[in-house]
């Protein structure tokens, strides 16, 4: 699947958009909110192999909800050395079938699945649905070294 049109802001203070993906190679991984237990371990395994991710040529982003703000004070905080875009109107999460309706202490909401996307060209060309944050950025970076 091509991956779908979207421009969001970046804790970069960049903007990305769907056009920006046509010629790279890049993992987008999809987590429910900053500074979280589950989202800070996912966030540090992606910046502990970032430099096994840049020799495989691919580049990393995060993608929430969460404000460019909260994502500036999250990458402070963990020092995260890529960039998180702040997908407020769930633009493309919803455009990857990724915002789903979850439910927690009998009481059900909708949120972003922990998903993972390896975009080449443009391209969706394999994803991880209902990802477990511990291990899962190395089991992508054994993908992306073999791609």
């Amino acid at each position: 699947m091509n991956l779908p049109k979207f421009s969001l802001p970046a804790s970069d203070e960049k903007t990305y958009s769907d056009k920006d993906f046509k010629t790279k190679k890049a993992v987008i991984y999809l987590y429910p909110k900053d500074a979280t237990p589950g989202c800070t371990l996912e966030a540090n395994d992606f910046q502990t192999h970032l430099s096994a991710f840049k020799t495989a040529e691919f580049e990393v982003f995060g993608l929430s909800t969460d404000s460019v703000s909260s994502h500036e004070n999250f990458c402070n905080a963990e020092n995260l050395e890529f960039p998180l875009l702040a997908d407020e109107d769930g633009v493309l999460i919803n455009g990857l079938g990724s915002w789903i309706e979850k439910t927690m202490m009998g009481k059900t909401y909708m949120s972003t699945d922990r998903s993972t996307f390896i975009v080449v060209n443009g391209k969706v060309v394999k994803e991880w649905r209902g990802v477990k944050p511990a291990g899962h950025a190395e089991e992508v970076l054994d993908f992306c070294k073999d791609y």
